[in-house]
């Protein structure tokens, strides 16, 4: 199985126009809503990750999408299906680490089930009311291409932590480690764009990889994407191919038109929108396919 493959079929049995970006915009109800899952030893390993910590990446995970539609995230559901093994304080400790990484974003409810593993799933939904949402479709040629922050730290961070032979000193005080384990949505950087912006453009987050998000804009949009990876902000320590296809690092790209880019240093302009096949350009060379190189949910 194939994970775009089977989301092209569930898109085509249902005839919907709301699947394909991070959110689902429901623009009669000015909401847009989003829903992720993590499950124990696909998505994390209970012995490298504390209950804080896995209570607040979940909850990023999902602002990070609101954030990716540019939306205002306002609140939150969260499930949880857990095996015996798991106590009363580790649910604390979970939703203390949700609460933490919730601040102003309300968690409103979810559900509790038994289960032979840890299973969650949450769902967050954001506000329209004074913003412009995004969508993946909407690049266009003279756009330019930005990003937040630094790539290539949190899949940087989970091969030093798969090794082993950290002390807990250094699992909570490496920067790559906590890039991993507690990322940051960026609230700020989508806040500004949406509540700027007078034109449709596309913006999505980079938790499947900074080139996979990247690729998905230039194919939905049906534009060519031109990047230089020197420009890409990183940690000299981590490759190239970890900084374009490591995901999890959950910044923000998006196509914008010139007028809204500013003197700032709350993003790096990386490449062009331009017309052509749809497709990247990485450093002058041309790709229409990088699922070779990406991280696989399903074995094929």
């Amino acid at each position: 199985m194939n994970e775009k493959s089977l989301i092209k079929l569930i898109k085509s049995s249902l005839q919907s126009s709301y699947i394909g970006d991070d959110c689902a915009y429901l623009k009669d109800l000015g909401i847009v809503v989003t829903q992720d899952s993590l499950v124990e030893d696909v998505h994390f390993k209970r012995d490298l990750i504390t209950p804080f910590q896995l209570g607040y990446k979940t909850v990023m995970v999902n602002i990070s999408d609101v954030c990716a539609s540019g939306a205002e995230p306002k609140y939150l559901t969260i499930s949880l299906s857990l095996p015996d093994t798991v106590d009363e304080n580790f649910v604390k400790e979970f939703y203390d680490g949700a609460k933490n990484a919730a601040e102003d974003v309300k968690i409103v409810g979810g559900d509790l089930t038994g289960s032979d593993k840890i299973y969650i799933s949450a769902s967050a939904i954001g506000s329209d009311t004074g913003r412009k949402i995004s969508s993946r479709s909407n690049a266009k040629d003279g756009y330019k291409i930005i990003v937040s922050g630094e790539h290539g730290s949190s899949a940087y961070g989970l091969a030093l932590l798969l090794k082993n032979n950290l002390s807990p000193d250094e699992r909570f005080n490496n920067k790559f480690v906590n890039a991993h384990l507690m990322p940051a949505a960026q609230r700020e950087f989508s806040r500004e764009i949406a509540e700027n912006i007078k034109d449709d453009y596309a913006m999505m987050d980079t938790s499947d990889g900074l080139a996979d998000a990247l690729m998905q804009i230039a194919q939905a949009s049906r534009v060519t994407i031109d990047i230089e990876t020197s420009k890409i902000l990183h940690d000299p320590i981590v490759d190239m191919d970890t900084v374009l296809y490591g995901g999890e690092d959950y910044q923000l790209v998006a196509a914008v038109p010139k007028y809204i880019l500013k003197n700032t240093d709350a993003y790096t302009i990386i490449g062009d929108v331009k017309t052509g096949n749809a497709g990247l350009v990485i450093d002058g060379k041309s790709y229409t396919d990088i699922d070779n190189k990406l991280y696989k949910h399903f074995k094929e």
